[in-house]
């Protein structure tokens, strides 16, 4: 019995030993992190551009603005209203995201003065014809996935985490997600999406982060493109 007590406490005592975290463990306190340093915010205001691009190189462009509300101890509240073009000037989408659960969430149509709720198995759909599906839009609360790091490295000149979270929403469209995280200010830089079938669907990339409003703010360029597989030849 003597020798199990010396021998316990010779193991706590060794300097610098410690359990190995595992890839779960850590993928998990990665995003814990990044939340932390998210929280505080209270709320804000921004203006966005959404540009739309099909495969011919056409485009038509989108204004809108959004309103953000910080809650504690569940998720946050957004208002996006469109502005321009006339066609879906009016539209709006009211998130209120949860911690757990199903997110709620509201479109407004104009065009029909109508209030459309988006259900839990459509969250996975087109946001007004974008690359950005309804879940897209809400935030990402650290609740909403499990984690696993898989790796560190350098993308675009930044050392970056390399982890993946998996949706614990049973209707989410995607399998899982792999993330790729800017270790030293905790920003997203990448996110590739794989659908139910666990193939990839979509690739988001954020560039362009820079001070616009006298350090109060900032202006980032977020690009969403569906990976298409090839057309077999005929």
């Amino acid at each position: 019995m003597k020798r199990f007590l010396v021998i316990g406490w010779l193991v706590v005592a060794l300097p610098g030993f410690a359990m190995a975290e595992t890839p779960e463990e850590k993928g998990l306190s990665i995003a814990m992190e990044d939340d932390k340093r998210d929280n505080g915010f209270g709320d804000y205001e921004a203006g966005l551009q959404m540009i739309l691009k099909n495969r011919h190189g056409e485009e038509s462009v989108r204004f809108m603005r959004s309103k953000n509300l910080e809650v504690v101890d569940d998720g946050d509240k957004s208002l996006i209203v469109f502005d321009k073009p006339r066609d879906v000037k009016g539209t709006a989408l009211l998130n209120f995201s949860h911690k757990t659960g199903t997110d709620d969430q509201w479109l407004y149509l104009p065009a029909l003065k109508r209030v459309k709720r988006i259900s839990s198995a459509n969250k996975s759909g087109s946001f007004m014809g974008s690359e950005f599906a309804y879940e897209d839009i809400t935030s990402q609360e650290v609740e909403k996935y499990t984690y696993k790091w898989l790796r560190d490295e350098t993308y675009e000149g930044l050392e970056c985490f390399v982890f993946e979270r998996y949706p614990t929403y049973k209707n989410s469209g995607y399998t899982r997600q792999m993330v790729w995280l800017d270790k030293k200010e905790y920003r997203l830089m990448k996110i590739d999406f794989y659908d139910r079938k666990n193939t990839l669907l979509k690739t988001q990339t954020f560039r362009g982060i820079i001070s616009t409003w006298e350090s109060t703010g900032t202006r980032t360029k977020c690009l969403c493109k569906t990976i298409r597989p090839a057309k077999p030849r005929s």
